[in-house]
């Protein structure tokens, strides 16, 4: 994992210390090509590697199984073989596709991410997580792939729109909530835009998710579900919107003022600590309520696609106080109805 600026320049270097293989193939979107896929792309083949460029359509819709085989024919045609490598430039959505192609390509090959939204710096491209979606849910197809190198150049976050920029905030301040109330307080008072204060930031969610993820790599025992504070109504939400009302973070910003709720009756969060999460979210310009006519019953019927829902029981992440949190089981699905329909 590397955080700076200027590291574009560098990264076919950075990339061949670790990897022996000749060929690769460069992963990205509509949105991202056109800034950064010149550059990423000349840095590879200046270090020698034989380069191809695969850019798929941006948003959501473009994380499905029929997308990833095509990347693979792709692959497959270019030539690439067990000794190449998959580079993920892009956000979140390109980060899981790419991960899951390299995951599934010839039973495995190496995965370099380059995260260009803070987003992806402060949670998907950590983890180790990879995935597509089906017609019923987010993330229900996927695999455990490890990136062999994660690059984050602080430089591609000046062309984030502002709204882009603040969803990140969603996830960072999810994971000041369940594990770091220290970096709640420094939140609270958040006017840094320099590089050397971000850099600080994507840090410490890095080491935080990081943590939790080596506790429970595979999200069997119970740790790793604590990152999923906000997300079982977050991705309802988002399906419930067809992937076009809400940004993720967006989503889970309701999805986080949902399990502050159910945390306020379940598990004795005190509403000055829910208030202060609120007032948080809306530092960053995330929405903290419903427009009223948004379906309610479609975010209620999305949410039996969960993973997290596992023999009928609902696996459900409170926090009893800003900077710990735990799974309940003492959760029922009238708790999280009523947080839906106070949203």
């Amino acid at each position: 994992m590397l955080i700076g600026e200027g590291l574009l320049k560098r990264l076919g270097a950075r990339v061949r210390k670790v990897l022996s293989g000749q060929t690769c193939a460069i992963i990205t979107d509509s949105n991202v090509a056109p800034l950064f896929a010149d550059r990423v792309k000349q840095s590879l083949t200046s270090a020698g590697f034989c380069v191809t460029l695969i850019t798929i359509p941006a948003g959501e819709k473009s994380k499905t199984l029929k997308q990833a085989g095509a990347i693979c024919d792709q692959m497959i045609a270019a030539g690439l073989d067990r000794q190449s490598f998959v580079v993920g430039l892009g956000g979140g959505v390109v980060g899981d596709i790419s991960g899951f192609v390299a995951a599934i390509y010839h039973r495995g090959i190496p995965h370099v991410q380059i995260p260009t939204t803070l987003l992806a710096m402060v949670d998907s491209s950590i983890g180790g997580k990879t995935g597509v979606n089906t017609r019923d849910g987010k993330n229900l197809i996927g695999a455990i792939h490890h990136p062999l190198l994660v690059i984050d150049d602080l430089d591609v976050l000046k062309s984030l729109p502002r709204r882009e920029f603040n969803q990140s905030f969603a996830e960072i301040i999810k994971h000041a909530v369940i594990a770091d109330a220290k970096m709640f307080r420094t939140l609270q008072s958040w006017k840094a835009t320099e590089a050397v204060a971000l850099q600080r930031l994507i840090k410490r969610n890095i080491e935080i998710k990081s943590r939790i993820v080596a506790k429970d790599e595979r999200d069997r025992t119970g740790e790793r579900a604590l990152l999923n504070f906000g997300h079982t109504v977050g991705h309802a939400i988002e399906r419930a919107g067809d992937y076009r009302k809400f940004l993720h973070g967006e989503a889970l910003s309701l999805g986080i003022i949902a399990a502050c709720a159910v945390s306020v009756k379940k598990a004795g969060l005190t509403p000055d600590q829910r208030d202060a999460i609120v007032d948080l979210l809306r530092q960053f310009e995330l929405p903290t309520t419903l427009p009223k006519n948004f379906p309610r019953k479609k975010i209620f019927d999305a949410l039996k696609f969960d993973k997290k829902f596992e023999g009928g029981k609902v696996r459900f992440v409170v926090t009893p106080k800003i900077g710990t949190a735990h799974v309940s089981g003492d959760v029922t699905m009238e708790d999280i109805r009523e947080a839906i329909a106070g949203l």
